[in-house]
C-alpha cells in the first residue's frame, strides 16, 4: 500500500486506516510512504525538486491557487522496490507531489488498484474540476490553465493516462464515494478501467461519543451554549471547503444568537475575522484522533460546506462520534449523511439552505435520536471491520481474476 505522505493530509489518514484494518481481517500489508515523516536535509531537498517537477506546469500558468498535478517526475527506483517485493497487489492511493508519475504506474508488474481520494487520476491535471467537466472530452481548453488551445498541457496529461490504461490490463480503480465512481466511468481516460465503490474505514472505538460537557471542558468551550463545528485541512483558506458559503449561513441563522458559538479547527484565527452574529473559537490544527473525538463530541452539529467533495473524513468522524451533519448535496456527502435521520442534506452551494439545515438540527426536539442515527449508519457502514472484510474479498476477486486473464489471453480480450 502506498501513498506519499504517511499521514499527513485526509487522504493519508484514509489510507493509513486501512493498512491498519486490514490485519484484522487476515491481510499482510507493507504500508509505505514515498517521504518520510522527518526528513534529512538530503531527503527533503529531494522532495522539493520532485515537487516542483509536479506543480510548477500547472502553476506557472493556472489562474487560481488550486492544486494541479502533471505526474511527474519518475521513480525507477521505488517501482524496482515494489517489482521486487513479494506483494501480490499494490494499492496506490494519493501519490502526488512527486511521489509516482503515471508512467511509473504502468511499469509496476504486479496488480494495482487504485484509490481515487480526488478525480486527478481522470482529469488533465486538477484535483477537482470546479464543475468544468472538461474531463469527459478527455480536456483541453483548460480553464484553470487559462488555455484557448486543444492540444494544451490538460489534453497531453490525459493521453498520459490513455496511455497507461491501455498498458496496465490489470489496473482497478476504487471509487471511495459513488459519486467519484460515477465521475471516472464519465471520464476518457478512465472510462474502460475497471472500477468498483469501496468505502474508507473509520474506527469506531476511537471515534466514539464522549460526555458532552467534559468534552467542552477539556477544549475550554462554552457548556452552556449550542456549538457550530466546521473544520478541515485549511479550513477557511481553500474556496473548496465553501468557508465562504458557511459565513453566509451564520449572517442568515434565523436563531437567537446569544445561544449559539461557532468553533473552528483547521484554522488558527485571522487577522480579520468574519462578520458573523456570534463568537468563534479557532481550535487550529489538529492532528490526534482523540483530540478530534473530543472536538466532534462537544459539538451539538458539524458543518461540511464543501463544493466538491469526495468522501469526508470529517463527515465520518463527526457521525462516528454522534453528532450529526449539514453538508450540501453534493459528490459523496449523501453515501454518509441520510437526508433527516443522520443530518441535513442542503440545496448545493445554497448558504440559505445550509442555514435552513444547520437551525433544523440546533432546534430539534429529537437531536438525540439524530445523534444515535449519525454513530448506527457509521457502526453498520463503515466500520473499520465490515470494510476490511469488503477490501478482503475485493482483494481476493481480482487475484482470481487475474490469474485467469493470464492463464487465458484469448478469452480475457474478448
Amino acid at each position: 500500500m502506498l501513498n506519499s505522505y504517511y499521514d499527513k493530509g485526509g487522504a493519508a489518514r484514509a489510507a493509513l486506516r486501512l493498512a491498519k484494518a486490514l490485519p484484522l481481517v487476515g491481510v499482510e500489508v507493507d504500508y509505505r510512504s514515498v517521504y518520510n515523516r522527518h526528513m534529512r536535509p538530503w531527503e527533503k531537498a529531494s522532495y522539493l525538486f520532485r515537487v516542483a517537477k509536479d506543480r510548477l506546469p500547472g502553476a506557472l500558468k493556472a489562474r487560481s491557487k488550486i492544486m494541479f498535478s502533471a505526474g511527474r517526475p519518475d521513480n525507477s527506483t521505488l517501482v524496482e522496490s515494489i517489482n521486487a517485493s513479494d506483494a501480490d497487489i499494490v494499492h496506490i492511493h494519493w501519490l502526488h507531489g512527486g511521489g509516482l508519475s503515471i508512467e511509473d504506474i504502468a511499469r509496476i508488474a504486479k496488480p494495482v488498484v487504485w484509490s481515487l481520494h480526488d478525480m486527478w487520476a481522470f482529469t488533465g491535471g486538477c484535483h477537482y474540476d470546479q464543475e468544468c467537466a472538461r474531463f469527459v472530452e478527455g480536456c483541453g481548453h483548460c480553464p484553470l490553465l487559462k488555455s484557448r488551445g486543444r492540444d494544451d498541457l490538460s489534453r497531453d496529461i490525459v493521453k498520459r493516462k490513455l496511455a497507461l490504461a491501455s498498458q496496465k490490463r490489470d489496473l482497478t480503480i476504487i471509487g471511495l464515494s459513488r459519486w467519484m465512481l460515477r465521475q471516472a466511468a464519465r471520464s476518457r481516460a478512465l472510462g474502460d478501467v475497471p472500477k468498483v465503490n469501496l468505502p474508507n474505514p473509520i474506527n469506531t472505538n476511537v471515534f466514539a461519543p464522549l460526555d458532552k460537557r467534559q468534552a467542552r471542558e477539556r477544549l475550554n468551550l462554552p457548556l452552556d451554549k449550542k456549538l457550530i463545528l466546521f473544520g478541515a485541512m485549511s479550513a477557511t483558506d481553500d474556496s473548496r471547503k465553501g468557508y465562504t458559503q458557511l459565513v453566509q449561513a451564520l449572517q442568515q441563522l434565523d436563531i437567537r444568537t446569544t445561544d449559539v458559538e461557532v468553533s473552528v479547527f483547521g484554522s488558527d484565527e485571522p487577522d480579520r475575522k468574519p462578520d458573523i452574529p456570534m463568537p468563534i473559537h479557532y481550535l487550529g490544527n489538529i492532528g490526534d484522533d482523540r483530540q478530534l473525538q473530543a472536538i466532534y463530541s462537544a459539538a451539538d452539529v458539524m458543518v461540511v460546506p464543501s463544493l466538491q467533495e469526495n468522501l469526508s473524513n470529517a463527515i465520518m468522524e463527526s457521525l462516528a462520534c454522534g453528532t450529526p451533519v449539514v453538508c450540501f448535496d453534493i459528490g459523496g456527502n449523501g453515501d454518509m449523511v441520510e437526508h433527516l435521520k443522520t443530518g441535513f442534506l442542503a440545496s448545493p452551494c445554497d448558504p440559505a439552505s445550509l442555514a435552513e439545515g444547520i437551525r433544523w438540527v440546533i432546534l430539534n426536539k429529537k437531536h438525540s435520536e439524530l445523534c444515535e442515527n449519525a454513530r448506527n449508519k457509521v457502526i453498520e457502514e463503515f466500520d473499520e471491520i465490515t470494510v476490511a472484510n469488503r477490501y478482503l474479498a475485493f482483494y481476493q476477486d481480482r487475484l482470481v481474476n487475474n490469474k485467469k486473464n493470464v492463464e487465458s489471453p484469448v478469452a480475457a480480450k474478448s
